[in-house]
């Protein structure tokens, strides 16, 4: 049997959406897509339009980018008509979703930079809402993923910029079908399986079409499920698990009384998800007021941070009990609250009096994180006194009979708080579905059988306190994460947290690597915070304390356990301030409180493209903070020297499971502890038995035979790395591309472990670099082809390049080589010249300086009699070719230099690329409008180039 053509595909998916209730018509270019605009807008609005008034209407859609479009196409447009009247044009019901009129058509072809001719285009009004790219089955869906990016950048924006409307992305090859947000700064692992109730994935294209792009649904996810994200300025979609229960909680405020919990597992989006539950309870007509609350001061921030940027102003943090009182008791239909604040309110007489009146209205409580807060009185408060409340939970953990712990009240479960649990999606649902990462876990101690464990760290079948806090014991440790912190977080790509089972424990290991790092040893930012009163070594690490005594971050009132614990973070904390220029400490609470928030800052914003190297944190070391709640995408490691059990251990290990591109494969766990027996039932409690192998990635060895199976496939294809060269056709290209990058991967999750050796590989590191430098060379080829306008099977082929970058290897390193160069004999000379140009060509970033620093070599080396002066020459040779390359730029483009070397400064400072107009302020005249974006992209390329050839990595 053949594989079905894409045509055969399209074909069949118009088929069956006609079907479906959309009319299928033919629209062959933009002047088309416009006039169809114009009639489904008139039947719409049941009116006609003038040329006038559709130009007038036409001139305001075209204003704005994806994210401001996304709030035109939902809001009403005021027009003056030929008569004089006023009219509000509507786009979209969104109330109402099936009251739009929903089309299908397919090739439309658009003209912007390049022509462009898309596969199957939904619209809605007469506006493309849905686009969907598809690929014959057999080819991977991350080329249609890369097909619509590259759409973006060359067509999307022309035609009055109409096809920025469109909301959602479907890519599918038939027998896997994903859907996406437009929001273009996404990578792949940002799309979507639709799914069932029960978490079953739809990827079937058929079956998707029938669940998900029926009229419908479609149109309830265009109205209540697509979320404008304020603080980025991007679109976000749901995911279905993230739908589902807000339906069902929905449902259980418009049709009971009843409560209720979501059992969602960490790190799968839990704060979205209630905030777009509390966004629609609100309005609901029979609900007075939605509460939200959280349980610590730093969650009470960071989650009106989140609720602010799903919608601006949203909510505002109740700063005392006062305030919240004052919320209550105005038209906040949404109020954010702790519950130590909510406890103030309802207890004492001055605040109880002025809430007596909402004790019969239905106010909706929504618990974060319910497995901690709810244990106590205050549960049993809050229901007295509001009687008509109701109640729901969220948790990634719930408390079951096993892990429940005693207090008071004796040992109560999740659900003999909250009730039934309405939808469910746990751990191994979205390892699974790649929501978040697998724990890549190595305990490192006497019971580690073999590896390349540099010391012998006591562990095993011990249990003292002495034994645990010996300084010689902590010493090793801290050698242990000195040695393997590069390999773990890719050269300080990423940050860690390390937990620490008290807080004086806490004082020595941060003395230790702050001792070290004085005498030369590491070079690691690492900065450390503990909340007041927190002093006991935890064993079972429990969240939740009996009672409402809950360890706050920056409550004035709490006291330290000694006036010697506060000096010493006080201490630490003047490190800090030298280390980042800031002025923090712990003389009153808005401050220490002021710091905890710019320790989260700085690890959370380590995932904008704007970030700077300057303001790294490479290793928080904590007690108990962070270690819920807290969620840093660019935080892929935990280093654990405490006894964790049940949900503490889940909760601790997820702040590194969070999804961030290619590289990032996994969760890395190195325990100082055998902490196995207690991950084993954390993870069967949580999900179940069977669950574990999918929880956890398997050993070493595992890994490494998935890299021999992925090199014998490569060899296959190329028996050696020179024949790369001679491959006949794109087709054997591909293979070549698809087999390396397999291997690539294979060795990014191999290199992560402590036990990697190239040794065990039947490959070794020069045969593998050579591969990697024509693997290199064919994805310049295709960048530069496409720059030349030509077609290629490798167009939307991902290299995944982030897998190859690696810091440690910059031009200061290169530099120390060529002193090494200077000094060698001319036999060992060859061999090292060979050495450098094959490491310029195995490196992202140095393959850009090949070519001068190769001249450099050949033409200024020999001349330099003493090695002391290489690095200065290098320097003045580096600066005089960025003058001649910056002149040639500025001839070729007529800029005006002086301008243009201000606008490569701006963006070399703050990351963002110049808007065009910027561009075109240097250039001695304005193009005209049809030239403006071929010219504006042409030079705004030179200058990344320019950029990444002259001043990118040229530091360190």
């Amino acid at each position: 049997m053949s594989k079905q053509s894409e045509a055969q595909l399209e074909h069949n998916l118009i088929k069956q959406l006609a079907g479906l209730g959309y009319q299928n018509v033919t629209i062959q270019d933009g002047d088309a897509l416009v006039s169809n605009l114009k009639v489904q807008l008139e039947a719409f609005n049941k009116t006609v339009f003038s040329t006038k008034e559709f130009d007038t209407i036409l001139n305001h859609l075209a204003k704005g980018n994806v994210f401001e479009k996304a709030k035109t196409l939902r809001d009403r447009f005021n027009i003056t008509r030929d008569n004089g009247d006023s009219f509000y044009v509507r786009f979209f019901n969104k109330e109402d979703w099936t009251s739009n009129l929903f089309q299908v058509t397919n090739q439309i072809t658009q003209e912007g930079t390049y022509k462009n001719r898309y596969d199957v285009t939904l619209l809605v009004n007469g506006l493309p809402l849905v686009q969907i790219e598809l690929k014959r089955r057999g080819l991977e869906i991350k080329e249609a993923f890369n097909q619509i990016n590259r759409y973006q950048r060359h067509s999307f924006w022309s035609n009055h910029g109409l096809f920025q409307y469109v909301q959602l992305f479907v890519i599918s090859n038939g027998v896997n079908t994903k859907y996406l947000a437009n929001n273009k700064l996404q990578s792949v692992k940002q799309t979507f399986f639709w799914a069932d109730v029960n978490n079953k994935n739809i990827t079937d294209l058929t079956a998707f079409a029938s669940s998900f792009l029926n009229p419908n649904h479609l149109g309830k996810m265009i109205a209540q499920y697509v979320v404008h994200n304020e603080t980025h300025k991007i679109l976000m979609v749901l995911r279905p698990y993230q739908f589902y229960a807000t339906e069902k909680l929905v449902n259980q405020v418009t049709t009971s009384n009843d409560n209720g919990y979501i059992w969602h597992t960490t790190g799968s989006g839990k704060t979205l998800t209630s905030f777009k539950a509390s966004q629609i309870i609100m309005d609901l007509p029979n609900v007075h007021k939605v509460v939200f609350v959280v349980d610590r001061k730093d969650l009470d921030y960071q989650t009106m941070l989140e609720f602010n940027s799903f919608k601006k102003d949203s909510v505002d943090v109740t700063d005392n009990t006062q305030s919240l009182v004052k919320q209550l008791t105005d038209d906040s239909k949404l109020v954010l609250t702790t519950i130590q604040k909510l406890n103030n309110a309802i207890s004492k007489a001055n605040y109880e009096k002025s809430l007596t009146h909402l004790q019969d209205k239905k106010v909706v409580f929504i618990f974060d994180e319910c497995h901690r807060s709810q244990f106590g009185d205050t549960h049993k408060k809050i229901t007295e006194y509001f009687k008509s409340s109701q109640l729901f939970g969220f948790t990634g953990t719930p408390i079951f009979k096993d892990n429940a712990s005693k207090n008071d009240l004796g040992k109560r479960t999740t659900k003999d708080l909250f009730g039934n649990c309405l939808h469910k999606y746990v751990i191994t649902d979205a390892i699974k579905d790649q929501n978040v990462l697998r724990f890549g876990i190595e305990y490192i101690g006497r019971f580690k059988q073999k590896g390349n464990t540099l010391i012998d760290i006591k562990v095993e079948a011990i249990d003292t306190t002495e034994v645990f806090e010996d300084e010689k014991r902590l010493e090793k440790i801290a050698d242990y994460i000195i040695a393997y912190h590069n390999k773990k977080t890719f050269s300080k790509e990423y940050s860690a947290l390390f937990a620490v089972s008290n807080i004086d424990t806490l004082k020595k290991y941060y003395d230790i690597f702050k001792r070290k790092k004085e005498a030369g040893e590491h070079n690691l930012r690492i900065a450390t915070i503990f909340s007041y009163g927190t002093n006991e070594d935890d064993e079972d690490a429990q969240d939740y304390i009996p009672g409402e005594q809950l360890p706050q971050a920056a409550e004035p009132q709490a006291e330290y356990k000694t006036n010697h614990s506060r000096e010493k973070l006080d201490q630490y904390i003047t490190d800090y301030n030298q280390m980042y220029n800031t002025s923090f400490s712990t003389k009153d609470s808005q401050q220490f409180e002021n710091y905890f928030k710019d320790i989260s800052k700085r690890l959370k914003e380590r995932e904008k493209i704007t970030f700077q190297d300057k303001d790294r944190l490479d290793m928080v070391i904590v007690v108990n903070m962070m270690l819920t709640g807290f969620d840093a995408k660019k935080v892929n490691t935990l280093y654990v020297d405490k006894n964790l059990k049940y949900h503490s251990l889940i909760q601790a290990f997820s702040r590194t499971n969070r999804i961030f591109g290619e590289q990032k494969s996994q969760g890395n766990i190195l325990c100082f502890r055998n902490l196995k027996k207690a991950t084993d039932e954390a993870i069967t409690l949580f999900s179940n038995k069977e669950a574990i192998e999918e929880i956890i990635l398997p050993p070493y060895e595992a890994i490494a035979e998935k890299f021999d199976d992925a090199l014998k496939n490569l060899l296959e294809i190329v028996p050696t790395f020179q024949e790369v060269d001679n491959l006949p056709s794109e087709t054997q290209e591909l293979a070549f591309i698809q087999a390396f990058r397999r291997l690539l991967r294979a060795k990014n999750v191999l290199e992560s472990y402590t036990d990697f050796d190239w040794e065990d590989l039947g490959i070794d590191e020069q045969t593998f670099e050579g591969y990697k430098s024509k693997y290199l060379d064919l994805h310049d080829k295709v960048k530069n082809e496409s720059q030349k306008h030509k077609t290629s099977i490798l167009d939307d082929i991902d290299f995944e390049l982030e897998l190859i970058h690696r810091d440690e290897i910059n031009v200061a390193y290169i530099l120390q080589l060529l002193v090494k160069l200077k000094d060698a004999k001319s036999n060992a000379a060859k061999v090292q010249k060979k050495a450098i140009i094959d490491m310029l060509s195995g490196d992202v970033e140095l393959r850009s300086k090949r070519e001068l620093i190769e001249k450099f070599i050949e033409e200024n080396l020999p001349h330099i009699s003493d090695v002391d002066n290489i690095q200065d020459e290098f320097e003045r040779y580096w600066q005089d070719e960025k003058v001649v390359a910056l002149a040639k730029i500025c001839e070729d483009e007529k800029l005006d230099k002086a301008q243009f070397k201000a606008l490569i400064e701006s963006y070399t400072y703050n990351g963002r690329e110049p808007l065009r107009d910027d561009i075109f302020k240097c250039l001695d005249n304005r193009p005209s409008i049809l030239q403006a974006r071929s010219i504006g992209e042409r030079i705004l390329d030179k200058m990344k180039e320019f950029v990444q050839v002259f001043i990118n990595g040229m530091t360190g």
